[in-house]
Protein backbone atom coordinates (compact mmCIF):
# COMPACT_ATOMS: atom_id res chain seq x y z
CA UNK A 1 0.00 0.00 0.00
CA UNK A 2 2.78 2.65 1.08
CA UNK A 3 4.37 1.58 -2.22
CA UNK A 4 1.33 2.48 -4.61
CA UNK A 5 1.45 5.83 -2.30
CA UNK A 6 4.49 6.28 -3.04
CA UNK A 7 3.98 5.78 -6.53
CA UNK A 8 0.98 8.31 -6.82
CA UNK A 9 2.62 10.94 -4.99
CA UNK A 10 5.41 10.16 -7.51
CA UNK A 11 3.37 10.74 -10.36
CA UNK A 12 2.03 14.15 -8.88
CA UNK A 13 4.95 15.58 -8.50
CA UNK A 14 5.88 14.72 -12.07
CA UNK A 15 2.52 16.15 -13.49
CA UNK A 16 3.12 19.38 -11.25
CA UNK A 17 6.79 19.70 -12.26
CA UNK A 18 5.66 19.56 -15.89
CA UNK A 19 2.56 21.83 -15.76
CA UNK A 20 2.16 24.15 -18.42
CA UNK A 21 -0.13 27.63 -19.11
CA UNK A 22 -1.83 27.95 -21.87
CA UNK A 23 1.47 30.92 -23.06
CA UNK A 24 3.82 28.08 -22.83
CA UNK A 25 1.78 25.74 -24.95
CA UNK A 26 1.51 28.34 -27.41
CA UNK A 27 4.82 29.02 -27.26
CA UNK A 28 6.10 25.28 -27.77
CA UNK A 29 3.53 25.22 -30.53
CA UNK A 30 4.90 28.13 -32.15
CA UNK A 31 7.92 27.38 -32.24
CA UNK A 32 7.17 24.14 -34.03
CA UNK A 33 5.19 26.16 -36.73
CA UNK A 34 6.19 29.25 -36.63
CA UNK A 35 9.97 29.72 -38.43
CA UNK A 36 12.14 31.77 -40.52
CA UNK A 37 12.95 28.79 -42.36
CA UNK A 38 10.59 29.36 -45.23
CA UNK A 39 10.68 33.15 -45.53
CA UNK A 40 13.72 33.62 -48.18
CA UNK A 41 11.55 30.99 -50.25
CA UNK A 42 8.43 32.26 -49.71
CA UNK A 43 10.06 36.15 -50.86
CA UNK A 44 11.65 34.40 -53.78
CA UNK A 45 8.21 32.99 -55.10
CA UNK A 46 7.07 36.36 -55.99
CA UNK A 47 3.46 38.16 -55.68
CA UNK A 48 2.00 34.47 -55.85
CA UNK A 49 3.40 33.58 -52.51
CA UNK A 50 0.55 35.81 -50.84
CA UNK A 51 -2.31 33.71 -52.57
CA UNK A 52 -0.24 30.51 -51.04
CA UNK A 53 -0.10 31.76 -48.20
CA UNK A 54 -3.63 32.68 -47.52
CA UNK A 55 -4.73 29.01 -49.58
CA UNK A 56 -2.15 27.17 -47.09
CA UNK A 57 -3.13 28.84 -44.26
CA UNK A 58 -6.99 29.31 -44.32
CA UNK A 59 -7.89 26.64 -46.40
CA UNK A 60 -5.59 23.97 -44.68
CA UNK A 61 -4.17 24.81 -41.49
CA UNK A 62 -7.11 26.44 -39.40
CA UNK A 63 -9.09 23.26 -40.34
CA UNK A 64 -6.05 20.77 -39.32
CA UNK A 65 -5.72 22.78 -35.86
CA UNK A 66 -9.50 23.06 -35.10
CA UNK A 67 -9.77 19.16 -35.94
CA UNK A 68 -7.22 18.20 -33.99
CA UNK A 69 -8.35 20.30 -31.31
CA UNK A 70 -11.65 18.15 -31.28
CA UNK A 71 -9.94 14.99 -31.48
CA UNK A 72 -7.55 15.91 -28.38
CA UNK A 73 -10.70 16.96 -26.67
CA UNK A 74 -12.30 13.26 -27.11
CA UNK A 75 -12.86 11.21 -23.51
CA UNK A 76 -9.70 9.13 -23.37
CA UNK A 77 -7.99 10.48 -26.98
CA UNK A 78 -5.64 13.10 -24.46
CA UNK A 79 -2.87 11.01 -24.54
CA UNK A 80 -0.59 9.62 -27.75
CA UNK A 81 -1.62 12.62 -29.79
CA UNK A 82 -1.80 11.99 -33.62
CA UNK A 83 -1.71 7.85 -32.72
CA UNK A 84 -4.50 7.80 -30.48
CA UNK A 85 -6.57 9.62 -32.63
CA UNK A 86 -5.57 7.56 -35.69
CA UNK A 87 -5.74 4.38 -33.93
CA UNK A 88 -9.18 5.14 -32.23
CA UNK A 89 -10.67 5.56 -35.41
CA UNK A 90 -9.28 3.50 -38.18
CA UNK A 91 -7.40 0.41 -35.86
CA UNK A 92 -4.13 -0.17 -35.02
CA UNK A 93 -2.06 0.04 -37.61
CA UNK A 94 -3.43 2.96 -39.01
CA UNK A 95 -2.56 4.51 -35.72
CA UNK A 96 1.38 3.28 -35.30
CA UNK A 97 1.83 4.01 -38.83
CA UNK A 98 0.46 7.51 -38.49
CA UNK A 99 3.11 8.28 -35.13
CA UNK A 100 5.55 6.75 -37.29
CA UNK A 101 5.40 8.94 -39.90
CA UNK A 102 5.11 12.11 -37.98
CA UNK A 103 8.08 11.10 -35.84
CA UNK A 104 9.83 9.83 -38.24
CA UNK A 105 9.59 13.24 -40.59
CA UNK A 106 11.94 15.66 -38.70
CA UNK A 107 14.70 13.79 -38.70
CA UNK A 108 14.72 15.11 -42.29
CA UNK A 109 13.23 18.13 -40.98
CA UNK A 110 15.85 18.97 -38.39
CA UNK A 111 18.04 18.98 -41.24
CA UNK A 112 16.86 22.24 -42.85
CA UNK A 113 15.98 23.69 -39.76
CA UNK A 114 20.25 23.37 -39.28
CA UNK A 115 21.07 24.63 -42.66
CA UNK A 116 19.32 27.49 -41.60
CA UNK A 117 21.12 27.93 -38.55
CA UNK A 118 24.61 27.60 -40.09
CA UNK A 119 23.40 29.92 -43.05
CA UNK A 120 23.00 32.04 -40.53
CA UNK A 121 25.97 31.82 -38.38
CA UNK A 122 28.16 31.94 -41.80
CA UNK A 123 27.17 35.48 -41.91
CA UNK A 124 27.76 36.16 -38.16
CA UNK A 125 31.00 35.34 -38.30
CA UNK A 126 31.98 35.68 -42.22
CA UNK A 127 32.93 32.63 -42.78
CA UNK A 128 30.60 31.61 -45.93
CA UNK A 129 32.91 28.22 -45.80
CA UNK A 130 30.51 27.22 -42.95
CA UNK A 131 27.85 26.74 -45.53
CA UNK A 132 30.12 25.57 -48.79
CA UNK A 133 32.00 23.04 -47.26
CA UNK A 134 29.97 19.94 -46.39
CA UNK A 135 32.75 18.10 -44.06
CA UNK A 136 32.52 21.36 -41.92
CA UNK A 137 28.74 21.64 -42.12
CA UNK A 138 27.47 18.19 -41.09
CA UNK A 139 30.41 18.67 -38.02
CA UNK A 140 28.32 21.93 -36.80
CA UNK A 141 25.46 20.10 -37.55
CA UNK A 142 26.68 17.29 -35.17
CA UNK A 143 27.66 19.82 -32.48
CA UNK A 144 23.86 21.11 -32.57
CA UNK A 145 21.64 17.90 -32.72
CA UNK A 146 23.92 16.41 -30.07
CA UNK A 147 24.07 19.24 -27.84
CA UNK A 148 20.36 19.44 -27.60
CA UNK A 149 19.73 16.09 -27.45
CA UNK A 150 21.17 16.47 -24.32
CA UNK A 151 19.50 19.34 -23.21
CA UNK A 152 16.26 17.08 -23.34
CA UNK A 153 17.25 15.20 -20.03
CA UNK A 154 15.71 18.17 -18.21
CA UNK A 155 11.94 17.28 -19.04
CA UNK A 156 9.03 19.38 -20.35
CA UNK A 157 8.53 22.79 -17.95
CA UNK A 158 12.22 23.30 -18.57
CA UNK A 159 12.08 23.15 -22.09
CA UNK A 160 8.81 25.15 -21.86
CA UNK A 161 10.82 27.89 -20.51
CA UNK A 162 13.63 28.07 -23.18
CA UNK A 163 10.90 27.71 -25.93
CA UNK A 164 9.43 31.14 -24.30
CA UNK A 165 12.81 32.95 -24.50
CA UNK A 166 13.80 31.27 -27.83
CA UNK A 167 10.80 31.37 -29.54
CA UNK A 168 10.56 35.73 -28.26
CA UNK A 169 13.92 36.11 -28.97
CA UNK A 170 14.95 34.15 -31.78
CA UNK A 171 11.68 34.04 -34.17
CA UNK A 172 9.59 36.78 -33.13
CA UNK A 173 11.74 39.60 -32.19
CA UNK A 174 13.86 39.12 -35.67
CA UNK A 175 10.46 38.69 -37.85
CA UNK A 176 9.06 41.96 -36.07
CA UNK A 177 12.00 44.12 -36.61
CA UNK A 178 12.12 42.89 -40.04
CA UNK A 179 8.88 44.00 -40.98
CA UNK A 180 9.17 47.35 -38.88
CA UNK A 181 12.17 48.31 -41.24
CA UNK A 182 10.38 47.32 -44.09
CA UNK A 183 7.82 49.59 -43.29
CA UNK A 184 10.65 52.77 -42.82
CA UNK A 185 11.99 51.14 -46.06
CA UNK A 186 8.51 51.67 -47.15
CA UNK A 187 8.15 55.51 -46.01
CA UNK A 188 11.73 56.31 -47.41
CA UNK A 189 10.27 55.99 -50.95
CA UNK A 190 12.49 53.05 -51.46
CA UNK A 191 12.20 51.01 -54.76
CA UNK A 192 10.09 47.66 -54.68
CA UNK A 193 10.78 45.02 -56.40
CA UNK A 194 7.69 43.41 -56.03
CA UNK A 195 4.17 44.59 -56.65
CA UNK A 196 1.19 43.00 -55.74
CA UNK A 197 -2.70 43.00 -57.37
CA UNK A 198 -4.98 40.95 -58.09
CA UNK A 199 -3.67 40.32 -61.60
CA UNK A 200 -0.20 38.75 -60.73
CA UNK A 201 -1.50 37.05 -57.18
CA UNK A 202 -3.35 34.41 -58.50
CA UNK A 203 -1.21 32.36 -60.50
CA UNK A 204 -2.51 31.96 -64.31
CA UNK A 205 -0.78 28.57 -65.58
CA UNK A 206 -0.52 25.36 -63.97
CA UNK A 207 2.77 24.44 -64.50
CA UNK A 208 5.14 22.28 -62.93
CA UNK A 209 7.39 25.52 -61.38
CA UNK A 210 4.02 27.06 -60.12
CA UNK A 211 2.52 23.73 -58.71
CA UNK A 212 6.25 22.69 -57.10
CA UNK A 213 6.04 26.22 -55.21
CA UNK A 214 3.15 25.35 -53.29
CA UNK A 215 5.15 22.70 -51.25
CA UNK A 216 7.08 25.33 -48.92
CA UNK A 217 3.64 26.80 -48.01
CA UNK A 218 2.04 24.10 -46.80
CA UNK A 219 5.14 22.68 -44.73
CA UNK A 220 5.28 26.02 -43.41
CA UNK A 221 1.89 25.36 -41.41
CA UNK A 222 2.67 21.90 -40.55
CA UNK A 223 3.14 20.74 -36.75
CA UNK A 224 -0.03 22.72 -34.97
CA UNK A 225 -0.98 19.32 -34.15
CA UNK A 226 2.20 18.05 -32.69
CA UNK A 227 2.50 19.52 -29.29
CA UNK A 228 -1.14 17.79 -28.69
CA UNK A 229 0.36 14.84 -26.30
CA UNK A 230 1.30 18.33 -23.93
CA UNK A 231 -1.70 19.16 -23.44
CA UNK A 232 -2.32 16.64 -20.79
CA UNK A 233 -0.09 19.10 -18.58
CA UNK A 234 -1.97 22.30 -19.38
CA UNK A 235 -3.50 23.75 -16.43
CA UNK A 236 -6.44 24.35 -18.61
CA UNK A 237 -7.06 21.34 -21.30
CA UNK A 238 -10.09 23.05 -23.06
CA UNK A 239 -7.71 25.87 -23.61
CA UNK A 240 -6.59 23.85 -26.00
CA UNK A 241 -8.19 24.84 -29.09
CA UNK A 242 -8.00 28.23 -28.19
CA UNK A 243 -4.12 28.38 -28.27
CA UNK A 244 -3.96 26.39 -31.59
CA UNK A 245 -6.75 29.34 -33.07
CA UNK A 246 -4.42 32.06 -31.52
CA UNK A 247 -1.42 30.09 -33.10
CA UNK A 248 -3.55 30.16 -36.88
CA UNK A 249 -3.80 33.70 -36.78
CA UNK A 250 -0.02 34.49 -35.72
CA UNK A 251 1.61 32.28 -37.94
CA UNK A 252 -0.17 33.64 -40.78
CA UNK A 253 0.85 36.81 -39.89
CA UNK A 254 4.04 36.43 -39.63
CA UNK A 255 4.75 34.47 -42.87
CA UNK A 256 2.53 36.97 -44.81
CA UNK A 257 4.45 40.37 -43.92
CA UNK A 258 7.65 38.38 -42.96
CA UNK A 259 7.69 37.10 -46.94
CA UNK A 260 6.28 40.21 -48.28
CA UNK A 261 9.57 42.72 -46.76
CA UNK A 262 11.81 40.02 -48.21
CA UNK A 263 10.46 39.82 -51.86
CA UNK A 264 9.42 43.68 -52.35
CA UNK A 265 12.92 44.91 -51.48
CA UNK A 266 15.20 42.51 -52.67
CA UNK A 267 15.75 41.32 -56.05
CA UNK A 268 14.90 37.85 -56.80
CA UNK A 269 18.23 36.70 -57.87
CA UNK A 270 19.99 37.90 -54.76
CA UNK A 271 17.45 36.08 -52.09
CA UNK A 272 19.10 32.55 -51.60
CA UNK A 273 17.30 30.03 -49.11
CA UNK A 274 19.36 29.55 -46.08
CA UNK A 275 20.98 32.52 -46.07
CA UNK A 276 18.18 34.96 -47.62
CA UNK A 277 16.85 36.00 -43.62
CA UNK A 278 19.99 37.23 -42.70
CA UNK A 279 21.49 38.43 -45.55
CA UNK A 280 17.74 40.49 -46.52
CA UNK A 281 17.51 41.76 -43.05
CA UNK A 282 21.63 43.64 -43.24
CA UNK A 283 20.35 44.93 -46.92
CA UNK A 284 17.31 46.78 -45.71
CA UNK A 285 19.25 48.35 -42.93
CA UNK A 286 21.95 49.47 -45.38
CA UNK A 287 19.09 51.14 -47.48
CA UNK A 288 17.73 52.93 -45.32
CA UNK A 289 20.69 54.14 -43.15
CA UNK A 290 21.40 51.88 -40.73
CA UNK A 291 24.70 49.78 -39.97
CA UNK A 292 22.94 46.71 -41.67
CA UNK A 293 26.43 44.96 -42.07
CA UNK A 294 26.81 45.06 -37.79
CA UNK A 295 22.98 44.55 -36.84
CA UNK A 296 22.51 41.19 -39.23
CA UNK A 297 25.60 39.74 -37.14
CA UNK A 298 23.23 40.25 -34.03
CA UNK A 299 20.28 39.21 -35.93
CA UNK A 300 21.99 35.74 -36.87
CA UNK A 301 22.95 34.77 -33.41
CA UNK A 302 19.38 35.38 -32.60
CA UNK A 303 18.21 33.28 -35.37
CA UNK A 304 20.17 30.61 -34.44
CA UNK A 305 18.88 30.56 -31.03
CA UNK A 306 15.35 30.82 -32.13
CA UNK A 307 15.86 27.73 -34.78
CA UNK A 308 17.37 26.11 -31.52
CA UNK A 309 14.41 26.81 -29.86
CA UNK A 310 12.30 24.75 -32.63
CA UNK A 311 14.60 21.59 -32.67
CA UNK A 312 14.20 21.30 -29.01
CA UNK A 313 10.50 21.11 -29.23
CA UNK A 314 10.44 18.98 -32.14
CA UNK A 315 12.81 15.94 -30.07
CA UNK A 316 10.14 16.60 -27.22
CA UNK A 317 6.75 16.53 -28.80
CA UNK A 318 6.50 13.82 -31.54
CA UNK A 319 8.70 11.71 -29.22
CA UNK A 320 5.97 11.83 -26.20
CA UNK A 321 3.68 10.41 -28.24
CA UNK A 322 5.85 7.33 -29.60
CA UNK A 323 6.60 6.61 -26.25
CA UNK A 324 3.21 5.92 -25.43
CA UNK A 325 3.28 3.80 -28.66
CA UNK A 326 6.31 2.50 -27.15
CA UNK A 327 4.76 1.29 -23.80
CA UNK A 328 1.71 -0.29 -25.77
CA UNK A 329 4.19 -2.89 -26.92
CA UNK A 330 4.27 -1.08 -30.47
CA UNK A 331 8.06 -1.31 -30.18
CA UNK A 332 10.95 -3.19 -27.92
CA UNK A 333 10.38 -2.35 -24.35
CA UNK A 334 13.79 -1.21 -24.44
CA UNK A 335 12.15 2.13 -25.70
CA UNK A 336 9.37 2.02 -23.30
CA UNK A 337 11.40 3.74 -20.63
CA UNK A 338 12.04 7.33 -19.16
CA UNK A 339 13.83 9.29 -17.25
CA UNK A 340 12.71 10.65 -13.58
CA UNK A 341 11.36 13.37 -15.18
CA UNK A 342 9.46 11.86 -18.07
CA UNK A 343 11.49 12.23 -20.59
CA UNK A 344 11.39 9.74 -23.28
CA UNK A 345 15.06 9.79 -23.68
CA UNK A 346 16.17 6.23 -25.47
CA UNK A 347 13.54 7.35 -28.72
CA UNK A 348 14.82 10.75 -28.54
CA UNK A 349 18.84 9.27 -28.77
CA UNK A 350 17.50 7.04 -31.91
CA UNK A 351 15.66 9.75 -33.57
CA UNK A 352 18.85 11.63 -33.35
CA UNK A 353 20.69 8.97 -34.86
CA UNK A 354 18.31 8.64 -37.85
CA UNK A 355 19.11 12.35 -38.10
CA UNK A 356 22.54 12.24 -37.90
CA UNK A 357 22.10 9.10 -40.82
CA UNK A 358 19.59 11.23 -43.05
CA UNK A 359 22.33 14.51 -42.58
CA UNK A 360 25.32 12.20 -44.25
CA UNK A 361 22.82 11.42 -47.16
CA UNK A 362 21.42 15.02 -47.86
CA UNK A 363 24.55 16.75 -46.94
CA UNK A 364 27.32 14.99 -48.84
CA UNK A 365 25.46 14.27 -51.85
CA UNK A 366 24.71 17.94 -52.42
CA UNK A 367 28.21 19.13 -52.09
CA UNK A 368 29.13 22.73 -52.23
CA UNK A 369 25.07 23.76 -53.12
CA UNK A 370 23.48 24.22 -49.92
CA UNK A 371 20.47 25.23 -51.43
CA UNK A 372 20.38 22.12 -53.03
CA UNK A 373 20.96 20.48 -49.63
CA UNK A 374 18.34 22.96 -48.06
CA UNK A 375 15.42 22.39 -51.23
CA UNK A 376 15.56 18.50 -51.10
CA UNK A 377 15.15 18.49 -47.24
CA UNK A 378 12.49 20.52 -46.97
CA UNK A 379 10.83 19.19 -49.73
CA UNK A 380 10.89 15.43 -48.64
CA UNK A 381 10.51 17.15 -45.18
CA UNK A 382 6.92 18.29 -46.68
CA UNK A 383 6.29 14.96 -47.99
CA UNK A 384 6.64 12.58 -45.05
CA UNK A 385 4.70 15.03 -43.18
CA UNK A 386 1.72 15.06 -45.88
CA UNK A 387 1.81 11.11 -45.29
CA UNK A 388 0.08 12.35 -41.49
CA UNK A 389 -1.72 14.46 -42.44
CA UNK A 390 -3.31 11.68 -45.01
CA UNK A 391 -4.14 9.48 -41.83
CA UNK A 392 -5.21 11.99 -39.91
CA UNK A 393 -7.52 13.49 -42.24
CA UNK A 394 -9.17 10.15 -42.92
CA UNK A 395 -9.63 9.65 -39.38
CA UNK A 396 -11.23 12.44 -38.80
CA UNK A 397 -13.67 11.84 -41.20
CA UNK A 398 -14.69 8.17 -40.08
CA UNK A 399 -14.66 9.95 -36.38
CA UNK A 400 -17.11 12.28 -37.53
CA UNK A 401 -19.31 9.53 -39.34
CA UNK A 402 -18.90 6.87 -36.96
CA UNK A 403 -18.17 7.96 -34.30
CA UNK A 404 -20.29 10.96 -33.26
CA UNK A 405 -21.30 9.66 -29.81
CA UNK A 406 -17.92 9.64 -28.35
CA UNK A 407 -17.98 11.96 -25.44
CA UNK A 408 -15.08 15.37 -26.54
CA UNK A 409 -15.69 18.81 -25.02
CA UNK A 410 -14.91 21.02 -27.71
CA UNK A 411 -16.20 20.41 -31.66
CA UNK A 412 -14.68 22.59 -34.93
CA UNK A 413 -18.39 21.88 -36.12
CA UNK A 414 -20.95 19.56 -34.82
CA UNK A 415 -22.38 19.36 -38.02
CA UNK A 416 -21.42 15.87 -39.79
CA UNK A 417 -21.59 16.87 -42.65
CA UNK A 418 -19.88 20.20 -42.93
CA UNK A 419 -17.31 18.65 -40.76
CA UNK A 420 -16.86 16.20 -43.67
CA UNK A 421 -16.74 18.23 -46.22
CA UNK A 422 -14.01 20.65 -44.65
CA UNK A 423 -12.13 17.52 -44.06
CA UNK A 424 -12.17 16.57 -47.60
CA UNK A 425 -11.34 19.60 -49.08
CA UNK A 426 -8.07 19.48 -46.68
CA UNK A 427 -7.65 15.84 -47.81
CA UNK A 428 -7.38 16.83 -51.98
CA UNK A 429 -4.84 19.88 -50.88
CA UNK A 430 -2.94 17.46 -49.42
CA UNK A 431 -2.65 14.21 -51.51
CA UNK A 432 -1.68 17.18 -54.30
CA UNK A 433 0.82 18.37 -52.32
CA UNK A 434 2.24 15.29 -51.35
CA UNK A 435 2.81 14.13 -55.36
CA UNK A 436 3.76 17.55 -56.37
CA UNK A 437 6.72 17.88 -53.69
CA UNK A 438 8.40 15.28 -56.01
CA UNK A 439 8.75 17.61 -58.74
CA UNK A 440 12.53 19.29 -58.54
CA UNK A 441 12.32 22.75 -56.70
CA UNK A 442 13.15 25.81 -59.55
CA UNK A 443 16.98 26.28 -59.64
CA UNK A 444 17.78 23.09 -59.12
CA UNK A 445 20.82 22.35 -61.28
CA UNK A 446 20.40 19.74 -64.17
CA UNK A 447 22.83 17.65 -62.67
CA UNK A 448 21.28 17.19 -59.53
CA UNK A 449 17.48 16.74 -60.49
CA UNK A 450 17.78 13.28 -60.64
CA UNK A 451 19.46 12.99 -57.41
CA UNK A 452 16.43 15.09 -56.51
CA UNK A 453 13.78 12.95 -57.30
CA UNK A 454 15.92 10.02 -56.41
CA UNK A 455 16.56 10.90 -53.03
CA UNK A 456 13.06 11.80 -52.36
CA UNK A 457 11.45 8.65 -53.76
CA UNK A 458 14.34 6.24 -51.45
CA UNK A 459 13.23 8.51 -48.04
CA UNK A 460 9.53 8.35 -48.89
CA UNK A 461 10.16 4.43 -48.99
CA UNK A 462 12.10 3.89 -46.68
CA UNK A 463 9.53 5.65 -44.30
CA UNK A 464 6.49 3.86 -45.87
CA UNK A 465 8.53 0.06 -45.37
CA UNK A 466 9.95 0.50 -41.72
CA UNK A 467 6.58 1.40 -39.38
CA UNK A 468 5.02 -2.50 -41.60
CA UNK A 469 7.75 -4.13 -41.00
CA UNK A 470 7.82 -2.82 -37.39
CA UNK A 471 4.26 -3.47 -36.89
CA UNK A 472 4.85 -6.88 -38.35
CA UNK A 473 6.46 -8.01 -34.87
CA UNK A 474 4.35 -5.76 -32.54
CA UNK A 475 2.74 -9.39 -31.37
CA UNK A 476 6.07 -10.27 -29.83
CA UNK A 477 6.95 -6.85 -28.62
CA UNK A 478 3.32 -7.09 -26.33
CA UNK A 479 4.40 -9.91 -25.10
CA UNK A 480 7.06 -7.72 -23.02
CA UNK A 481 5.32 -4.38 -23.29
CA UNK A 482 6.00 -2.07 -20.41
CA UNK A 483 4.18 -2.07 -17.21
CA UNK A 484 3.56 0.77 -15.26
CA UNK A 485 4.72 0.06 -11.89
CA UNK A 486 1.95 -0.32 -9.41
Amino acid sequence: MSDKSESLTKLEEDEKYNRLTALKLFAMTSSMVISVNELAPFGKTGPTAVFYLLLAGLIWFVPITQMAGEMASVDGWDKGGIFTWVKGSLGDRAGWTAMFYQWIHITVGMNTMMYVIIGALSITFDTPWFNTTPSIRFLLMMIIIWSITLVEMVGVKKIGHIAEWLFGLGIALPVILLIITFFVYLFQGRPLYMHLSWNNIFPHHLTGATLVAFVPFVLAFCGGEASAPHAKYLENPKKYSTVMLALAVTAISFDLLGSTAIGMTIPKDQIQNSTGFVYAFGKILDLIGLPGDVIKKFIGVLLAAGIIGELRNWLAGPSQGMFEAAKEGYMPKFFAKSTDRDVPMRLIVLQTLIVTASAILITFTSGKNSDFAFNVSLAATTAQYLMVYILMLISYIVLKVKHGNLKRSYYMTRSKGLGVIIAIIALVITVVAFFISFIPAQGTPTELKGVYVWTMIGLCLIVTILPLVIYHYHHRFKQTKYKQKN
